[in-house]
């Protein structure tokens, strides 16, 4: 039996303290808000990469111009001042969460690439050697080419742990203040957006560039989740024609709102305004996510919970596929992020072999399809087939890690696993 059930209220499970047994660490909640803005967030990503505008509010809110900050964002949010007591064991736990799986897939998506090359007539990709498997990932992550999209996650472990450092740092010398960290982090950011647009931030410095830029966007999170979330009760209507107005105006006063995190370019406007175009970006789809929460699951007014009595009505679950899509979409974004790309080119794939098998498609770009992994051929020239790419970019890897997930659990069923060291959070 767990407790869960002594916690009803207005239909809604709030989960403060779940135990399956006695002696076990509780796990937190999930928080479905920032769960399906994660979901919102991928499908940025995934779209983004398609030139596929489904999802920018009528090019309101360009993807380029917040979406990767929006995960930092979300990491930010759900990082702990308690990790700070066990420094060693939280970045061991990181570099196994992030890390590890980022290596493996390294290694599989250089074998891919080193094959297409010598089979298929591919020119995409470099040599596998022991820069582009250990070394690359770090400097731009682009080394394979067909996972170029999890250059994010070498990233966000750096992050991490300047985050975990300097936190530490600041504690020791007794100045440890949310505002100072998030001021210190924005100024630093701003000097090296200028620096950019002043043509500095070249070659081997898009490393430390593309850090730097991003961290402040982690540290908005945490000081969201310490210093705002607790006031941010405006009503809907007002707080969307703020945030809307404040984007119209940008884009009224700007010379375009996109530019590239991962090679610390295309800053049109100055330091400040990227930063700006993270907020109201961050602003309106977190206020959607938390709009749309109730429908995956979450309560009213409630952004942690387990499940309501609706959904348990005479014992059976009731079904909510939308939103239990969106939720398995929110807690896997890792693994759309890593294989994407690699179901784009799999499309494609099928496109041309149609195309050189039949008298359809005659249209199909080879050269480009053997060079360039930003050719996305549309048929007769429709952007709706997009949504072709898009469902099958999110689709594939969402099945391969739901297969890895049955795999594991029956492998798990027959290995002893130690109940030592820190429970996974």
């Amino acid at each position: 039996m767990t407790d869960v059930s002594r916690f009803k209220k207005d239909g809604v499970e709030k989960l403060h303290m779940v135990s399956q047994t006695e002696g076990n660490r509780q796990k937190p909640p999930y928080n479905v808000t920032f769960g399906v803005l994660s979901a919102l967030a991928i499908l940025m990503i995934v779209a983004g990469h398609l030139g596929y505008d489904i999802l920018t509010v009528g090019g309101l809110f360009p993807y380029y111009s917040f979406h990767v900050p929006l995960f930092l964002f979300i990491s930010g949010y759900f990082y702990r001042e308690e990790e700070e007591e066990h420094p060693f064991i939280y970045l061991k736990k990181k570099a196994k969460r992030l890390l590890l799986p980022y290596f493996i897939w390294n290694v599989v998506y250089g074998v891919i690439a080193w094959a297409l090359r010598a089979c298929g007539g591919f020119s995409m990709g470099e040599a596998i050697s022991l820069k582009t498997l250990f070394l690359s990932p770090f400097l731009n992550g682009y080394q394979f080419i067909y996972n170029y999209a999890a250059w994010f996650v070498p990233v966000l472990f750096l992050i991490e742990v300047m985050n975990l450092c300097m936190r530490l740092l600041l504690k020791w010398l007794h100045c440890h203040s949310e505002w100072l960290i998030l001021l210190g982090t924005l100024a630093v950011g701003m000097f090296v957006v200028q620096f950019a647009i002043e043509g500095r931030v070249w070659g081997l410095y898009k490393t430390p560039g593309r850090i730097l830029f991003l961290y402040p966007c982690f540290q908005m999170g945490q000081f969201y989740k310490k210093k705002l979330e607790s006031r941010d009760k405006l009503a809907n209507l007002l707080y969307f024609a703020i945030v809307i107005g404040v984007q119209v105006f940008l884009h009224l006063c700007c010379n375009g709102l996109a530019y590239s995190s991962v090679w610390v370019t295309g800053f049109a406007n100055g330091p400040l305004i990227p930063y700006i175009t993270v907020v109201s970006g961050v602003a309106f789809w977190l206020r959607v996510a938390r709009v749309l929460s109730p429908l995956c699951g979450g309560g009213q007014g409630s952004i942690f919970v387990v499940q309501s009595d609706a959904e348990r009505r005479g014992g059976q679950a009731v079904p909510n596929p939308a939103g239990g899509f969106l939720r398995y979409l929110g807690r896997n974004t890792y693994a759309v992020m890593m294989h994407h790309v690699m179901a784009f080119m799999l499309v494609k794939m099928i496109l041309a072999g149609i195309a050189l098998h039949t008298r359809y498609l005659a249209d199909f770009d080879f050269v480009r399809f053997h060079a360039d992994i930003d050719y996305y051929y549309l048929v007769k020239g429709s952007e709706a087939f997009k949504m072709v790419y898009l469902a099958v970019g999110v689709g594939l890897p969402l099945l391969l890690q739901k297969g890895l997930d049955s795999l594991f659990s029956a492998v798990g069923r027959r290995v002893p696993v130690s109940d030592s060291g820190p429970s996974k959070r």
